[in-house]
Parts: structure tokens; sequence; C-alpha cells
């Protein structure tokens, strides 16, 4: 459970918000405005940010909120620079200069914002989980919610389809609805020796570093939580570029770590290329009914436009929502070939 006594004596700070950033001008004041407003008492928690050599106005801004939130009356705001970029390098950054008062990590970007009284939430979460868990719970994560406010006509469309069965995954945009364990806990707080347990997190990983902790985690018999109550709200893509590049990247990551941890293999993430193949064979086959199941995928990608239409989104829906299904699942399939043959480069799809 949350160590309360150690909190109100004044040994320093007892929760870390870590933000790994690269060029989060357009929302890293919103997000910091949210954690330094919580509820919580500024005493008991602090955040780090890790800026990955922004090239736009993120180290600007941060330093000048800093500036403006000095005192006893606001958390400590701190900004380090991580030359290497990645988010595991800003993670393990973080985890070497926090201080030794610091008990959980709490996983955050610059993109998303929380409530006023998401970190007393955290704590409360925590302690229920820990009840159910046992002394061996090392993480607890929370739902993830899109941002409020206006969005580009593609962002409606892939909001549709990541509500969309076929678009979902167990992943990070996973919406639940009860307390239980997982293996792919999102925007998670940490323990601290727990982390310190298996080494933090693999730097050979640009993307899906925090699965790979998942995995680590589990196997050294620790035990992972995810809890209804917590939300982060996050600002997700919205255009049909950088849609594309999200499922590439996902998919390429999703190799290297299935490379690593076979058992995290799911048989539905290769069904693109299994209807492919199937397709092809039934084609060069000379069967009649090569066209089978693309004409049922398709059918169903049709629908799904049709049900997010029939939940008041726009028309344009019938079209959108399916063709980015079918972004989604193209660009994955060829990430994950593309895992087997190229190492990783720093992801593109949020600069």
């Amino acid at each position: 459970m949350v160590n309360a006594k150690a909190m109100d004596e004044g040994n320093g700070p007892c929760l870390a918000t870590v933000i790994p950033v690269y060029n989060e001008a357009e929302h890293i004041e919103a997000c910091l405005t949210s954690l330094l407003q919580q509820t919580l008492h500024p005493s008991k928690h602090m955040i780090m940010v890790v800026d990955g050599h922004s090239t736009d106005k993120t180290v600007e801004l941060v330093e000048n909120i800093i500036q403006r939130h000095q005192g006893s009356e606001w958390p400590r705001l701190q900004l380090l620079s991580n030359p290497e970029r990645s988010v595991a390098h800003a993670r393990n950054l973080a985890l070497k200069n926090l201080p030794a008062s610091v008990e959980f990590l709490i996983e955050m970007i610059g993109h998303a914002t929380v409530d006023p009284k998401h970190l007393e939430q955290r704590m409360d979460a925590w302690d229920s989980c820990s009840e159910a868990a046992g002394p061996r719970l090392a993480a607890v994560g929370v739902r993830v919610v899109a941002h409020a406010g206006p969005v580009t006509r593609a962002g409606e469309w892939i909001e549709g389809a990541l509500a969309s069965p076929l678009g979902r995954s167990g992943g990070q945009f996973s919406q639940f609805s009860t307390m239980g364990p997982t293996k792919v806990p999102a925007f998670v707080m940490h323990r601290r020796d727990a982390l310190d347990a298996v080494q933090g997190w693999d730097e050979s990983f640009l993307t899906s570093q925090d699965s790979d902790l998942s995995m680590r985690l589990l196997k050294e018999g620790f035990v992972l939580y995810r809890h209804p109550t917590l939300e982060v709200r996050m600002h997700k893509r919205n255009t049909l570029a950088q849609w594309w590049k999200m499922g590439h990247r996902y998919g390429f990551w999703r190799t290297k770590v299935l490379l690593k941890h076979p058992s995290r293999a799911k048989w539905q993430e290769f069904l693109p290329w299994i209807g492919f193949l199937s397709t092809l064979m039934l084609f060069v086959g000379g069967s009649f009914w090569y066209w089978a199941l693309p004409a049922a995928y398709g059918l169903v990608l049709v629908l799904s436009g049709l049900v997010h239409v029939f939940r008041k989104h726009g028309l344009s829906s019938v079209v959108g929502v399916p063709l980015c299904l079918l972004m989604l699942h193209m660009s994955f399939s060829i990430g994950l070939i593309d895992g087997l043959v190229r190492k990783g480069r720093p992801s593109s799809d949020r600069a």
C-alpha cells in the first residue's frame, strides 16, 4: 500500500510523474497545468519533464512554467535533457535522477491531461488493487480516452476505427469497466523497487518499451493491474498520414517484442496476412471463391462505418472509418514484416 506516513512526514515527494517529450509545444502547457493543479498536496508529488532535444518551443515553454511555479505551494517541476531521444532512455534517466523519497513513478506523455483529483485517485486505486493482488503488485494502469475539444474529420474517422472491434487492441486504447489483472496496462503507476528489480526499461526498444517492461515484470513474478476509475485524456492522431505511420510503427515494434517474448503472440494480429495468403492461394489455384474473403472483409468494414454513423457521427464515416481500418490493418501488417528485416528508428508520427 502507499506509505501515507512517510508522505505526511515531509521527507520529500512520494510520487513522480515522468514525461518524455519531443516537439510537444502545442500541448505541453495544458499537460503540465493539469498536473500542477492537483488536489494532492504539492509536497507529495513532483513532475519531471525529459526532453529529447525538441526543435520547437517545448523547452522554452517548460522553462517558463518552471519559473512561474516555484515555491512550496507548487509541486517540484524539473527539466532534464535526453540526448538519446527515446522514451526508454528518458524513463531510465528519470529513474536515476529522482529523489530517494520517490516510491512510485507515473507514466505520462506531453499530449495528455488529467483531472485535478487524478493523483489522489491513483493512490486510492493502488490501495484497492494492492488489497486484491497482494505484495507483488508492481503497476496499476488506467483507461485512455480521447481529449475533449474539436477534432479534424480524419480524427473523427480514427476515433471511429479505434472504437470498432476491428481496431481495438488489448493495449493502450483498451476500454474496460472492472478492476483486475492485465498484461498490458496503460499510463502506469509503477512501484520503484519493482522497476529496479528488472533494471528499468530496455533501451533497445524505441517503441513498445512499456510492453517489454510489463513482460519482464510478469516473468519476475510481479502482478500488473488496471483500474477503471482512472483516466488519462490523450490527443490522438488527427491526420491519415500520422495514422499510417502509427500503424506501421506499432506493427514494427510488435515484431521486436514477439522476438523477445514469443508468448505474447495473438493469432488475431496475423489475420490480415492469413486472409491475404489464403485469397492468393485460392486465386492461383483457380478457385471461383477467391473473392469470398475480400468481399466478406469489405462488408465488415462498411458495417463498421455505418455503426459509427448511427452513433450520430458524420455521414462521411461510412467511407472514413472503413478507410482508417483498412489503413491500420495494412500498415500494421507491413510493419510486422518490416520488423524482421530492419533496425528501428525514432518515430515521426507525432513530430
